[in-house]
Formats: C-alpha cells, sequence, structure tokens
C-alpha cells in the first residue's frame, strides 16, 4: 500500500540542534520507490531546484522540483544546484536515479555516518564536510554532503542549515551560479568553514577563563570541564584535519572538476583551514597546560597542609616531651603549689619555647 506524506517525512527532530533524525544511520528502512509517487517520495519543501539558464535563475520546489529535473538535466545550457533537506530514503534514491549516481553513494549520502572525506566516484565529486556549532554548551558537528559534476551540484543536508541563507548566496543566488558550480562550492564550503573560527574563539576564551580559575580555587568541577574542553578540540580535529587536506586537493590538483581559476577560491580556503588547525593545535596545549596548572595547585596545596600539620606536631610534641620528662606524679603537687620553683621555671620555659616555635613557623608560613 502506498504510504502518504506524512508517513514519508523525516523525524520532526531534524530541525532541532543535535537532534536529526537524518544524521542516523538509516539501516532497516525499505524504500519502495517504484511504487511511491512524487508528492509521497517529496517532503513538504524537502527539495529545490535551482535553474540557472540566459543569466537568470529560476527556482522550483518540491514535486515540481522533481518533475523539471529530468528535462533540466536534458538542455547543455542549463546548470542546476539541487538542494535536498532532510530527505527521505526514497527521495535519495530518486534522485541518485536521475542523476546517475552510483548506488554506493546514494547509501553513504543516506546514512549520515561519514567521515569528512573527498571522493571522486567517475565524473562526480563527493565532498562530505561538517558543520560544527554549540548545543547546550556543548560542541555538535552535521554532516553536509556535495556530489559535484559537469552540470549540477547536489548539496544534501539536515533540516537546520539552509545554504541559500549563507554568506555568499544571500545577495545573489545568480550571481554566484553565473560564475560556475565549482564556485557555487567554494561559497558553500567557505560559509561551512568560516563558521569555524566563533567556535575556536569561544574554547579559547573559555581556556583563558578556565586558567584563572584553576590558580584561584582548583575545584574538582573545573577538572571535569578542562576534560570536556579536550574532548571538544578533539572533536574539531576531526573535522578539520582531514578537510584540510581535502582542499590541498581541490586547490592544487587537476582534474577535479575544479576550474584553474576557482583552484585560487579553494586555495584560500586551504589557507583557512590551515590557520584553524594551528589555532586548535594552541588551544589544545593550553588545555594540557591548563590541566598541568590543576594538577600543580592540588599538589601545592596538599603540601601546604603537611607544613601546617607539621607545625603544630612540632609544638606538641615540644610540650609533650617536656611534660612526659616530669610525669603525672607530680601534677598534684603543683595544683597544691606546693612545688618548688624549679618546676615553674620549667613549665613557663615550656611555654616560652613554644611560644617561640609557633612564631618562628608562622614567619616560615607553615602555620
Amino acid at each position: 500500500m502506498a504510504k502518504s506524506p506524512s508517513e514519508l517525512r523525516t523525524d520532526p527532530l531534524d530541525a532541532v540542534p543535535g537532534h536529526a533524525a537524518e544524521d542516523r544511520p538509516s539501516a532497516g528502512r525499505v524504500a519502495d520507490v517504484a511504487s511511491a509517487s512524487a508528492a509521497e517520495v517529496v517532503a513538504a519543501h524537502a527539495l529545490r531546484l535551482f535553474v540557472y539558464e540566459a543569466g537568470k535563475v529560476r527556482l522550483i520546489e518540491d514535486e515540481a522540483a522533481l518533475a523539471e529535473l529530468p528535462a533540466a538535466l536534458g538542455r547543455a545550457d542549463a546548470k542546476l544546484w539541487i538542494d535536498v533537506t532532510a530527505a527521505s530514503p526514497q527521495l535519495n534514491s530518486r534522485l541518485g536515479d536521475l542523476l546517475g549516481l552510483h548506488p554506493l553513494l546514494v547509501e553513504d549520502i543516506s546514512e549520515r555516518d561519514e567521515r569528512a572525506k573527498l571522493e571522486q566516484v567517475g565524473d562526480l565529486l563527493h565532498l562530505v564536510l561538517f558543520s560544527l556549532g554549540f548545543d547546550g554548551g556543548q560542541v555538535y558537528e552535521r554532516e553536509l554532503d556535495f556530489v559535484l559534476g559537469r552540470r549540477f551540484l547536489l548539496t544534501n543536508h539536515s533540516a537546520w542549515w539552509d545554504p541559500a541563507t549563507t554568506r555568499h548566496l544571500r545577495v545573489s543566488v545568480e550571481d554566484v551560479m553565473s560564475r560556475g558550480l565549482d564556485h557555487l562550492l567554494w561559497a558553500l564550503a567557505d560559509d561551512v568553514i568560516d563558521g569555524y573560527f566563533p567556535i575556536l574563539d569561544r574554547l579559547g576564551d573559555e581556556i583563558d577563563d578556565l586558567e584563572d580559575r584553576v590558580v584561584a580555587s582548583a575545584d574538582r568541577s573545573l577538572l571535569e570541564r578542562i576534560f570536556e574542553l579536550k574532548r571538544e578540540a578533539i572533536a574539531v580535529r576531526r573535522v578539520t584535519s582531514p578537510e584540510r587536506e581535502m582542499f590541498n586537493i581541490l586547490s592544487s590538483r587537476e582534474g577535479t572538476l575544479i576550474s584553474e581559476p576557482e583552484r585560487l577560491y579553494f586555495r584560500d580556503a586551504y589557507d583557512h583551514l590551515i590557520r584553524l588547525t594551528d589555532e586548535l593545535d594552541t588551544y589544545r596545549e593550553l588545555a594540557s597546560a591548563t590541566l598541568e596548572t590543576y594538577l600543580s595547585t592540588v599538589n601545592n596545596n596538599l603540601s601546604l597542609i603537611m607544613k601546617r600539620l607539621t607545625g603544630v606536631t612540632v609544638v606538641v610534641a615540644g610540650i609533650g616531651a617536656i611534660g612526659g620528662l616530669f610525669g603525672m606524679s607530680e601534677a598534684q603537687y603543683a595544683f597544691r603549689l606546693d612545688e618548688g620553683p624549679g618546676f615553674w621555671i620549667v613549665i613557663l620555659g615550656s611555654l616560652a619555647l613554644s611560644a617561640i616555635a609557633v612564631s618562628i613557623l608562622h614567619r616560615i608560613d607553615w602555620i
């Protein structure tokens, strides 16, 4: 029985950062593409087709976009940008058939569990990038898939990201597409990369704050936050490190569907990633230094406690030693004031020596 459009929509949590349903593997979901109509395959506003022809861009959405795509692909002078948002497996399969994508490539796009990578599949380029953000104070990452062909660019992503509102495309999609699909790919990727800098700035500010707080008070909660920051830095590194090599390839190697003039733009993105990874290494070292500072502060506090206990022991042990020499048998005479002056000289001398010991220990900051 054919499914209704509501049954083919993705999880409503897709729109909530940190809960995108399509970012989870889609194993076990079987798509009956052959029997599904266009209305069933395309969820509301899940597909946008930008067609650049004769210096103009036409935007077609949803079922109309799916119907127009074969005809647009047949026009040699048309440049196509297919933007897919929170797509169901059925829609990915249908687009794969229309665009001639390899089944493994369609599977990679649908499962949303890839690493950042660049691979050439036939005459197509498949890029997997990750956008970073904060959700509940923690760094999260979300997969973005780009497939670049000679005449089309396919972008596949979750519902939280709208590429049409990114920095380069906010003013005019037409201007960007007029310069080629490889330039469009750079414009989208550059916006993703620029979004990494606020993440690093926030991590750096928090590390600086932790350094000051650790010196003032080595609290256990600070230690837990230091370890969280180190994990977040590793997560960012896991994203940016392979992307650095990817853009190095795109900016320097021929035969990657990137034209010679556009390689300069990808070189600029590569330079940004170099700066990002350098700053990230610096922040990781600062986080490690903050952890060492925390451990040093704890050891210093422990040494201070031991010094004070030693000072108290010196004072008490001195008095106890003197009292032990005379014995408690003399106590009854002392209370009757029958003791001779020698007893009182010893008592006063003991107290004087204790006071001197306390003064000296206080002066050297032992008590």
